[in-house]
């Protein structure tokens, strides 16, 4: 398959970017739920009556977009991934290090700074380059295994349960790429991921990404598309993060929740009156009773995101 014009020319803006980096992400996330049926209902009588009600347990048009690093995941799935690569011989001594400080300086920070998860991106390409996208399928499921599972936060993990359990479908939303939250999105029983799209071309990846990575403000036109591709009411869904980069995302949603936020978000979400939870010290904020979607994500490369979106682009 030649290689796509469409994809981001320099000059294009930061909000052209940010579609289409959201418009990849959402049709690679549609790719992964083709082939399965949308909820259902739940039917009357059915839903649990002992946490606090949410207001739309069962409805279909709800949904839960939870955001990965520091949110549902202690530390970044990026630098774990590139943890487990180095152990493969992906790369020397020297980029193990710069992958450990970036980690090192993410979890004493407890944010995103951009220009540490630009590098770590930036890193991440350049390792992975023409390389198959299934070869780094097979490799994440192992680094989960090894890396990750350990480093969910149970107190997120049991947040997307209750949504489960309540009918709805439940999506991390993240700046990892894809397929890496796909994998994780799957490990726990979620629904599906939105992620980084990074281009291939024949099944091999090309170094580039499909527009910029899926953060901020393309995280939020990420779930836009989505939303319109699965006829969901914003209004009725959920959203969960650590990080002020993701207040786009939680003002989109009638439901937005706080969790283990970093100072500027903490602070936004009071003036807000948004809900907070805090995993890393024990804290204890106002009990939340929520709902969301069972399923399975598979994995959709960025071809096949690429295809899709242009032929949308071309009706």
């Amino acid at each position: 398959m030649a290689a796509l014009r469409w994809l981001t020319p320099r000059r294009q803006s930061a909000t052209e970017r940010s579609v289409l980096a959201g418009e990849a992400a959402a049709a690679a996330a549609e790719a992964t739920l083709a082939t399965k049926p949308r909820p259902e209902t739940a039917p009357a009588g059915d839903e649990k009556p002992a946490e606090p009600a949410f207001p739309v347990a069962g409805d279909p048009r709800a949904a839960a977009f939870f955001d990965l690093d520091n949110t549902v995941m202690q530390g970044a799935a990026l630098f774990h991934f590139g943890r487990g690569l180095y152990k493969r011989h992906f790369f020397d001594t020297r980029d193990l290090v710069r992958f450990a400080w970036q980690q090192a300086y993410f979890r004493m920070a407890g944010a995103e700074d951009p220009e540490h998860m630009q590098d770590a991106r930036d890193s991440a390409l350049s390792i992975v380059k023409g390389h198959r996208v299934e070869e780094l399928m097979s490799i994440g499921e192992e680094i989960y295994d090894e890396y990750m599972a350990a480093k969910i936060w149970p107190g997120t993990r049991a947040l997307a349960q209750a949504h489960l359990d309540a009918g709805q479908r439940v999506w991390l939303v993240t700046a990892a790429p894809v397929e890496t939250a796909t994998i994780i999105a799957r490990r726990l029983g979620l629904t599906g991921a939105l992620g980084t799209v990074a281009e291939s071309v024949d099944g091999v990846y090309t170094g580039r990404l499909v527009g910029e990575p899926l953060h901020g403000p393309a995280k939020a036109e990420a779930v836009r598309a989505l939303a319109a591709a699965e006829d969901l009411d914003l209004s009725l869904c959920a959203a969960y993060s650590d990080s002020h980069n993701d207040i786009p995302i939680l003002s989109l949603v009638g439901h937005p929740y706080a969790i283990n936020p970093d100072g500027r978000l903490r602070r936004h979400a009071r003036a807000e009156g948004w809900r907070l939870r805090d995993y890393r010290t024990g804290r204890k904020a106002v009990k939340i009773g929520v709902p969301a979607a069972a399923g399975m994500g598979a994995v959709a490369g960025g071809a096949a995101a690429a295809i899709a979106i242009s032929r949308r682009r071309g009706k």
